[in-house]
């Protein structure tokens, strides 16, 4: 990257982390509902060393509250580095998304929250996400998707794969991943850890 562009990108993630994340947390008071959804889960490591933090879609509505929304994906996404700080240098803190869109309905849609968790990640966690998956993509979500993939820069593109529904895509994955990470429900043999029950320094 560019020295100059890392460096105002770096100004900006100082001043927007001083205002909207002024004690250098999130303190689980302000997103009780979107804690109580159990919706984000945090794993082990993967193959690759990498913590895999899950998101089920299905358990995600449209936000009545944004600003609790916005906080809880701050929360999530720093429970994830922090998480892989434990195994990795400072400065080289990345970790896997897995997107669970099994049984998505209209209900679901949240296009707004979408794109903001999108926004986030590219402006204030740039590469931080070794790779994102999309699983069990439904077939009236890939227009969705299409439309939130030009808010996506291209190093997010690239690191963004859509699973097929299909045993070879399926076993690939797995492979990928790791049986011992992955929940059973995914094809792997671990319990799912809710992302509040897991403790970071």
């Amino acid at each position: 990257m560019n020295p100059e562009k890392a460096a105002k990108m770096f100004v900006q993630w100082q001043t927007w982390r001083a205002s909207f994340v002024p004690n250098g947390f999130i303190p689980e008071s302000q997103i009780p509902d979107e804690l109580a959804s159990r919706k984000a889960y945090l794993q082990g490591l993967s193959k690759d060393g990498y913590p895999v933090l899950i998101f089920k879609g299905s358990r995600h509505f449209p936000c009545k509250y944004h600003l609790q929304c916005k906080r809880f994906v701050v929360y999530m996404l720093d429970k994830a580095v922090a998480r892989a700080i434990i195994e990795h240098e400072i400065g080289n803190e990345k970790f896997i998304v897995l997107v669970d869109l099994r049984q998505l309905t209209y209900k679901n849609f949240d296009p707004r929250g979408l794109i903001n968790a999108v926004q986030f990640m590219q402006a204030y966690y740039p590469e931080r996400i070794a790779k994102m998956y999309m699983l069990f993509m439904p077939r009236f979500f890939r227009s969705v998707w299409n439309i939130v993939c030009l808010y996506l820069d291209k190093g997010m593109r690239e690191k963004t794969e859509i699973v097929e529904k299909n045993e070879k895509a399926r076993m690939e994955f797995v492979r990928k991943i790791g049986e011992e990470v992955l929940p059973r429900e995914l094809g792997g043999r671990a319990q799912l850890v809710l992302l509040q029950d897991v403790k970071v320094p």
